[in-house]
């Protein structure tokens, strides 16, 4: 069941009356985002031009893959927030206009084999939200294609909840304590099927899940829903693409349902600081916002500096999060000990001595920069004994970034704000550092990202009437399109995201 779709397809697909019908009324008042593929890579589409994306009707399912058609998009995502309006960037990112949260429970199985592993596990969750708090006409399933969720209607809340709490806070409140409740028969079921199966709370500010109906990233498979009380019916046949079995479950709900839930949940959000918490016990709950931590700033402008000097963004993104650790480290722990816990194993340590030119030599990389790291015999970069990837990059740095605004606008800066120096200031760790990184380094939004981009006041930045030969020609492919697709390709910069692993 792997991909195997002509993308004729999958807009055959979506064009079903049933499946865009399904697709809008779902995600009325949720972001949208699709999944594609640029360059051997995923691209995840979450923007169109500087708004974010939305369904209009039912046709916009197809006017969107239309669009976007040189990405290969297949998989329509929405965000677990409902909100008030989706107009700009500033309304996904303020915390008053999320009217409200939809709990879910994440189930992944190793195998499509397994699936009926997933199924015993939604069916332990329902069961305790059906017994304990008489949570029932509330709660779905969504068969996702490598695993399941449990999903309870957001209507199901009080709504009078979130004058005190963010509803973000409290679906993330719901779903650690039915966990927490369910963790003994959870590990009984785990036990006995080899651990092939495990169950999360991946709730956060800006996760999405696939839509009902969807086609799955990678199996030519369909997310059908389930009604609880049909489950023990469930077959993976169910999820056929051609002839898929489905119902609406996910549209009905009993207002307050889960209002003793909902009261047994809070608790944890009065006994911890949950990193997503905006108010406890205050009628107001404050917007969302945030600057850009150091360590982010470091990882981007370090991921700019060594595209800018060679257009590899894969090596990019392993040198910008390897740079940001390195300094990280060495904050912490002193210059002596940074550079002792250099790990050997499987790389080829680089020293001042074998640079030549500004161009420093590995066993299997060609380095333009004088920073002394080790590469590993894959050409990414190594501290300690660990390699940084670029999905470690996305993980570690592009979804935390995402929380305060969009990673593509922040990228396409930083590109422009570091191809304002000339190459003898980015081959030199020392000059990057103190006239590029630490001009920038608190602020980073307002300086860099919203003055779109005006240079620091030192004698080494570039001014436009005289930009050096060596730098321009990498300037011009330097923005965000590169980071999600081939250059060639007529989209807007504003119109793609790179994002992690928000997706099942």
């Amino acid at each position: 069941m792997v991909i195997a779709m002509e993308f004729s397809d999958i807009v055959k697909h979506y064009s079903s009356a049933v499946v865009k019908e399904t697709i809008f009324e779902y995600c009325k008042s949720r972001w949208v985002a699709l999944e594609g593929v640029a360059e051997n890579s995923k691209v995840f589409i979450r923007y169109l031009g500087e708004k974010p994306l939305k369904l209009e009707s039912p046709n916009s399912i197809i006017d969107l893959l239309t669009r976007y058609r040189h990405l290969k998009p297949r998989t329509v995502y929405a965000t677990l927030n409902v909100y008030g309006k989706l107009s700009t960037v500033e309304d996904v990112n303020n915390a008053l206009n999320i009217v409200s949260a939809t709990p879910f429970w994440d189930i992944d199985v190793e195998g499509l084999e397994n699936w009926r592993l997933a199924i015993e596990v939604a069916k332990t969750i329902i069961d305790f939200m059906e017994t304990r708090y008489g949570v029932i006409k509330s709660l779905y399933v969504v068969w996702s294609g490598e695993g399941a969720h449990v999903r309870l209607h957001e209507k199901a809340i009080p709504p009078e909840l979130y004058e005190t709490y963010s509803p973000i806070d409290v679906a993330y409140a719901i779903v650690e304590h039915v966990l927490s409740n369910v963790k003994s028969k959870l590990a009984e079921v785990f036990q006995r099927f080899g651990n092939k199966v495990k169950v999360e709370n991946i709730v956060d500010p800006k996760r999405v899940f696939t839509t009902p109906l969807a086609i799955h990233r990678k199996h030519d498979l369909v997310a059908v829903v389930i009604d609880p009380k049909h489950i023990d019916s469930f077959d993976i046949s169910w999820a056929s693409i051609k002839n898929f079995k489905t119902d609406d479950s996910w549209k009905y709900f009993s207002p307050g349902e889960a209002e003793n839930l909902v009261k047994d949940a809070i608790k944890i959000l009065s006994e911890k600081k949950h990193r997503f918490r905006t108010s406890v016990g205050v009628k107001q709950v404050t917007r969302i916002e945030g600057e850009i931590e150091r360590f982010n700033v470091m990882a981007i402008l370090q991921a700019a500096r060594y595209y800018l000097l060679t257009g590899d963004l894969d090596k990019a993104k392993s040198f910008g999060l390897n740079r940001a650790i390195f300094y990280a480290y060495l904050k912490y722990y002193g210059r002596f000990k940074a550079y002792s816990r250099r790990g050997e194993a499987g790389s080829a340590h680089i020293t001042d001595s074998e640079t030549k030119e500004g161009v420093v030599r590995g066993s299997k990389a060609s380095i333009p920069v004088e920073d002394g790291v080790e590469v590993s015999n894959d050409g990414f970069f190594i501290i300690g004994d660990k390699m940084q990837t670029p999905e470690d990059f996305d993980r570690n740095v592009v979804r935390k970034v995402e929380v305060i605004m969009p990673f593509d606008v922040v990228w396409e800066a930083a590109l422009k704000y570091v191809a304002r120096f000339p190459r003898h200031i980015l081959v030199d760790p020392q000059k990057f550092y103190k006239h590029v990184y630490e001009p920038v380094r608190d602020g980073f939004i307002k300086k860099v990202v919203k003055e779109l981009i005006q240079p620091p006041d030192n004698q080494y930045v570039k001014r436009e009437s005289r930009k050096p030969v060596d730098v321009e020609p990498i300037i011009k492919n330097a923005s965000l399109v590169k980071w999600a697709r081939k250059p060639s390709s007529p989209v807007s910069q504003h119109e793609q995201s790179s994002h992690g692993e928000n997706r099942e």
